[in-house]
């Protein structure tokens, strides 16, 4: 069974930091193309990151560029997190797809249960 499985969320101050993991099981994620995905109540599903299976292209979207950075290591890929702002309070996922992506939620098939992160003081 394809399984991913997020952790690390919670709360979090502004300026602090906080690590996502994303895991699967059922699957390696090596070959796939991953992303990290964010979403609040009334808004659409938006990419944050994204990192490519064979070229390792990485997307950041433009508001979290400089703070966040995605990373695979050792089966997993993760979401480093720094300076993290009150905007940035949101569901996160991580999700799995074949192949290149322009980190648009709707290329994505596999997807975590999401992990909560409030960036509040």
């Amino acid at each position: 069974q394809v399984q991913l499985v997020e952790s690390g969320g919670g709360s979090v101050q502004p300026g602090g930091s906080l690590r996502l993991s994303c895991a699967a099981s059922g699957f390696s994620l090596d070959y796939y193309a991953i992303g990290w995905f964010r979403q609040v109540p009334g808004k659409e599903r938006e990419g944050v990151s994204c990192i490519g299976s064979s070229d390792g292209r990485i997307y950041y979207e433009d508001s979290v560029k400089g703070r966040f950075t995605i990373s695979r290591d050792n089966g997993k890929v993760y979401l480093q997190m720094n300076s993290p702002k009150p905007e940035d309070t949101a569901v996160y996922y991580c999700a799995a797809a074949w192949g290149f992506t322009y980190c648009r939620a709707d290329e994505y098939t596999y997807w975590g249960q999401g992990t909560r992160v409030t960036v509040s003081s």
